[in-house]
């Protein structure tokens, strides 16, 4: 999802000298095969957009999987891309780097200062390594590698897991599922108060272009919609998108995970970027992506 957006700005930005390689083409945990491929290609700017993600469910039921696997891959594209001389490398992470309970919204300070949200606390060291190793190697070489850290990120080619994806695109799926089914109920996880933000894959490949053209960019920035939502009301909005007619019920037995997340994107308006696209055009939008996929047979699942 992230890959392919960045992919649509760069091509719209004109640019035309673009490296690609898919998961078939290049195991990224495979460190060989990556150190060959930097050998070769020698990039002059990398953006690292690859993790093994998903959702509560995922991340609290294989925590081994998801830091051995995050890990691997940044590691081996982060190493080989400053032993290859590249100048620039832009690695993307995530909001649940912050601590549990940090302060609302959540500035880049607050890194590190308390204990992280068990549920995910696995993926979010794997994203905090990758980050510090970015800003140390900046920091004793004076190499131009930085970070981003989104919100909830999503948009077209999203992971439609039933169990394993993330909550928009598990809750896309599940309405558009019980629309079909003409089913009464949809059942959530959790109590519907969790606040959440959530940010077009587009908008953030604006900000990755951007953040690249800055001659000083920051260790690492935030990159969110600046707005926020709580689970019952992202609800309802998919609902509408959907166009389903039933009722939701809240599964309060289930986990809510982290009570808010709303980072502070202060830093990165200073530099001068904007979100662009509302959640609920954006909506609309992922949705009719969704349905092309679907019937192509090309949804990630």
């Amino acid at each position: 999802m992230v890959g392919s957006a960045i992919v649509r700005a760069l091509e719209a930005a004109g640019y035309e000298n673009i490296i690609l390689r898919t998961h078939r083409e290049l195991d990224l945990m495979d460190a060989e095969s990556v150190a060959g491929f930097f050998k070769v290609e020698q990039p002059e700017v990398v953006i690292d957009a690859a993790a093994k993600v998903g959702g509560i469910h995922a991340n609290d039921s294989y925590p081994a999987d998801f830091l051995r696997e995050n890990i691997s891959m940044q590691m081996n594209i982060i190493d080989n891309a400053w032993k290859c001389g590249a100048k620039r490398l832009l690695f993307l992470g995530s909001s649940c780097i912050y601590p549990r309970m940090a302060p609302q919204p959540m500035p880049e300070s607050c890194l590190l200062t308390s204990e992280l949200e068990k549920t995910n606390e696995a993926y979010a060291l794997a994203k905090i390594t990758g980050l510090k190793y970015c800003q140390y190697l900046r920091r004793q070489y004076g190499v131009l590698f930085h970070s981003a850290m989104p919100t909830n990120l999503y948009g077209p080619h999203d992971n439609y897991h039933p169990q394993n994806s993330h909550v928009l695109p598990a809750l896309i799926r599940r309405f558009h599922e019980a629309k079909l089914a003409k089913a009464p109920v949809v059942t959530m996880w959790g109590t519907g108060k969790p606040l959440r933000e959530f940010l077009h894959a587009d908008d953030l490949a604006s900000a990755a272009l951007h953040l690249l053209s800055l001659d000083n960019p920051p260790d690492w920035v935030n990159v969110g919609s600046g707005s926020e939502v709580t689970i019952a009301e992202l609800a309802e909005l998919v609902k509408e998108a959907v166009g389903y007619e039933g009722r939701i019920e809240m599964d309060e037995s289930k986990p809510d995970g982290t009570p808010r997340k709303l980072l502070d994107i202060s830093l990165i308006r200073s530099t001068g970027w904007e979100p662009k696209i509302p959640l609920k055009e954006g909506l609309a939008r992922t949705y009719r992506d969704f349905l092309s996929e679907a019937q192509a047979g090309a949804l990630r699942d």
